[in-house]
């Protein structure tokens, strides 16, 4: 393999595979040629949007014909061997000991919640009639970031899936928040959500971690467009100002490194969930990743170590399932600048090679029926199936 190219075949059977090769048909060449295609399924992918998702599309179509593929672009991709700038990395579920059903909900911006519980349930039936066995469960979501719709589609998705535990990742890019797409069975979509139900004998966990520390400023959202996620007041002041007053900053100092390494918290029957801001507006509101509706009190928070925190529940997950076999991430793209910024990213990329981590950087999360930020969300398996 050259380049950086790798692939790896896990005790649960699950084969993963990641290239940094610059042209698409390259990458999916070698990774086609690290995987053994007559054993897989289905595909879960991410990639740069730097290879276009057309090119993508139609290259995964002919290296894999007739296996199911389901992914989006990225705003960084994770692999066994470390953090991508910009690359490929794909999870492919083995035909013995899982089985995978999937479909896309369209037009998610104008989401008909009935038609996509609905849709839900259908690919759970479809998963019931594939076979006996394979009692754990759990569901992924990809979604369009571009959307703004992350919450209504969360909402929907979970109450389909009853009991089945979600978690995913919002389609991102390199940053610009406008080159989003996602990649099902060969066709390219956007404005839509992904969702993939997966079942297995192997133990799993589905799991969150952050490095939030709740403080004692409080915010109370006095005044907001909700529809475009911006707050315009805080504490019946300019949102901006208001915020930057609490860091002791004028408002110009506002930059994307300030708002990841000072979030905003919501706190959820007794824990607490980021909601990041996304940017400075002309106006002095601040636009966030996630909705924020008016009268929500919004707590800042300060940070706890990044490295510590994501140590101790990779750590918790190997113990609790007998030994991490794999671990398909979804870690906000926030979470990356704040490494960055404390100069500790080489530290994280170590603990992810440790422990098998696979996946992409997020311009949001999702966790069971909630859509957040600033997080690290995702399914961990263990190596021997359940008793």
């Amino acid at each position: 393999m050259v380049n950086g190219g790798r692939g790896r075949a896990h005790l649960c059977g699950v084969q993963t595979a990641w290239s940094q090769l610059a042209r698409a048909e390259d990458a999916v060449a070698e990774v086609a040629a690290a995987i053994d295609g007559t054993r897989v399924a289905q595909l879960l992918v991410f990639f740069s949007p730097s290879y276009g998702a057309e090119a993508m599309s139609a290259a995964l179509a002919r290296r894999f014909p007739g296996i199911g593929v389901a992914g989006c672009t990225s705003s960084g991709e994770i692999s066994p061997a470390g953090g991508l700038d910009r690359g490929l990395v794909v999870v492919a579920f083995p035909r013995e000991g899982f089985r995978v059903v999937s479909t896309v909900l369209t037009g998610v911006e104008q989401l008909d919640v009935e038609e996509a519980v609905a849709s839900v349930r259908t690919l759970r039936m479809r998963l019931d009639m594939a076979g006996e066995g394979c009692a754990q469960r759990f569901a992924i979501s990809l979604i369009d970031g571009l959307t703004l719709a992350e919450e209504r589609v969360t909402s929907a998705v979970a109450f389909g899936l009853d009991a089945i535990p979600l978690v995913g990742g919002s389609a991102g890019d390199a940053l610009t928040v406008s080159d989003t797409a996602l990649i099902h069975d060969g066709q390219v979509h956007h404005g839509a959500a992904i969702l993939l139900i997966v079942a297995t004998d192997h133990p799993i966990e589905v799991f969150k971690t952050d490095n939030l520390e709740p403080q004692a400023v409080k915010f109370v959202v006095t005044q907001t467009d909700a529809e475009n996620r911006t707050v315009r007041e805080l504490n019946a002041e300019p949102a901006a100002a208001e915020y930057a007053r609490a860091l002791g900053l004028q408002p110009e100092m506002l930059t994307p490194t300030v708002f990841a390494a000072n979030p905003l918290a919501v706190r959820v029957g007794g824990d607490y969930f980021c909601r990041s801001i996304h940017r400075l507006n002309p106006d002095g509101s601040l636009s966030f990743l996630c909705a924020v509706d008016e009268g929500v009190v919004l707590t800042l928070a300060g940070r706890k170590d990044l490295v510590t925190t994501t140590r101790d529940e990779l750590a918790r997950l190997d113990a609790a399932l007998g030994g991490l076999d794999l671990v398909i991430g979804f870690d906000c793209v926030l979470r990356r600048l704040d490494a960055e910024l404390h100069q500790v990213r080489h530290r994280l990329s170590d603990l992810y090679r440790r422990y098998n981590v696979i996946g992409f950087e997020t311009c949001g999360e999702q966790y069971r029926a909630i859509h957040l930020n600033h997080t690290f969300t995702g399914i961990a398996i263990g190596a021997l199936p359940r008793a």
